[in-house]
C-alpha cells in the first residue's frame, strides 16, 4: 500500500476498496491486488515476492515447479525464504522462512529460485508423503549440477527440522528411478535378495547392447523390468518391449516383468514370483554378458 499512498491514493481508500464487494482484493499485509477476481498463480508469488522485500526467494514445491520439475503436488502454498533479520511472518497462502543461509538466487522468467538443491529439501521439511519426497529426490539427482553429494550437504547445513523422511530416501533415491522402482527396491529387501544393480547396462561380450534392466543380480543373471502398462499401450511402446525382450532371449538372461500397480496390491505374490524366478535363474548357467553404469 505503501506504492500507492505515493501515487496519492490515501490509505483508507484502498482499505474502502479492499471491503467485500469493493473492486480491489487484499492478498497479504500492504500487498493489494487491483482486482477482485481470483488472482492467478503469477499473481500470487509477485505477492509473495512484493511482502518478502527485494531479497526474498522463491523456493519448495512453486520453485520445483519452475525449475521444471514434473508431477510435483501443490499444497495451494508459497513458500518464501527472506533474511533473518526480516520480522515477517507467515500469512494466509504464504510460507515465510527466515534464514541465515540465504542462497543466491537463480532467475527463472524473472522469478528469483532457490537453487533445485534448496528448493527440494525445502520440499521435503513440510511433507510427510514418502512418494512426493522420493519423487523430488530422484528428479532433483538427475538434474544437471545437482548431485546425491550436493543434497547431502545441503541437508547437514540446512535445518534438522523434517529431515527424518529425506534423509531416510535419499540412499534408495541415488538407485532408483521412480517411486515405483523404490517399491521394488523395498520387495528385494523384504524378500531377502537385495541388489545394488539398478537401472545399469547390459552387454553382451563382444559389446551388443542387451538392455537396461530396471534391478539385476549380477551374480545368477536376472533381470527385473517393472512395466507400467502405460508403457505399452501405444503400437511402438509394445514394439520396444518385445524387442528388448528379444535381445534378453537371445543373450540368455532370465527376465521378470512386473507391473508397477502390484508392487503394492499383490506384494505377497511379487515376492514369490520374484523369489521363484531367482532360483531358477541360480539353477541355470550364469549368461556371458556384462554390467556397465
Amino acid at each position: 500500500m505503501a506504492t500507492l499512498e505515493d501515487m496519492g491514493v490515501p490509505s483508507r481508500t484502498s482499505y474502502r476498496r479492499c471491503l467485500p464487494g469493493g473492486p480491489w482484493r487484499r492478498l497479504l499485509p500492504g500487498v493489494v491486488l487491483l482486482q477482485n477476481a481470483p488472482p492467478t498463480a503469477e499473481q500470487l508469488v509477485q505477492a509473495a515476492l512484493v511482502y518478502g522485500g527485494r531479497r526474498a526467494i522463491i523456493t519448495g514445491r512453486e520453485a520445483c515447479r519452475r525449475h521444471g520439475m514434473r508431477d510435483v503436488t501443490d499444497d495451494q502454498k508459497i513458500h518464501v525464504l527472506v533474511p533473518h533479520e526480516q520480522r515477517l511472518r507467515s500469512e494466509g497462502f504464504l510460507v515465510v522462512e527466515r534464514t541465515r543461509r540465504l542462497p543466491l538466487p537463480v532467475l527463472r522468467d524473472g522469478v528469483p529460485l532457490a537453487p533445485v538443491a534448496r528448493a527440494v529439501l525445502d520440499s521435503c521439511r513440510t511433507t510427510k508423503d514418502e512418494d512426493l519426497i522420493l519423487r523430488l529426490l530422484v528428479q532433483a539427482i538427475q538434474w544437471k549440477n545437482c548431485t546425491p553429494e550436493l543434497l547431502s550437504t545441503e541437508l547437514e547445513r540446512g535445518s534438522t527440522r523434517g529431515t527424518a523422511l529425506p534423509r531416510r530416501l535419499l540412499t534408495d533415491a541415488v538407485l532408483v528411478r521412480s517411486v515405483a522402482e523404490k517399491d521394488a527396491l523395498d520387495i528385494t529387501r523384504q524378500a531377502g535378495v537385495p541388489t545394488d544393480h539398478w537401472n545399469k547396462r547390459l552387454f553382451t561380450l563382444d559389446g551388443q547392447y542387451v538392455g537396461t534392466p530396471d534391478a539385476w543380480w549380477d551374480d545368477v543373471g536376472l533381470a527385473w523390468e517393472i512395466d507400467s502398462t502405460s508403457f505399452h499401450y501405444d503400437r511402438e511402446g509394445y514394439e520396444r518391449t518385445l524387442d528388448r525382450n528379444a535381445r534378453y532371449a537371445a543373450a540368455g538372461v532370465l527376465v521378470l516383468q512386473t507391473l508397477p500397480s502390484r508392487l503394492r496390491t499383490d506384494r505377497a505374490a511379487v515376492i514369490r514370483e520374484l523369489l521363484s524366478a531367482h532360483r531358477a535363474a541360480s539353477a541355470t548357467p550364469r549368461p556371458p554378458v556384462v554390467l556397465m553404469s
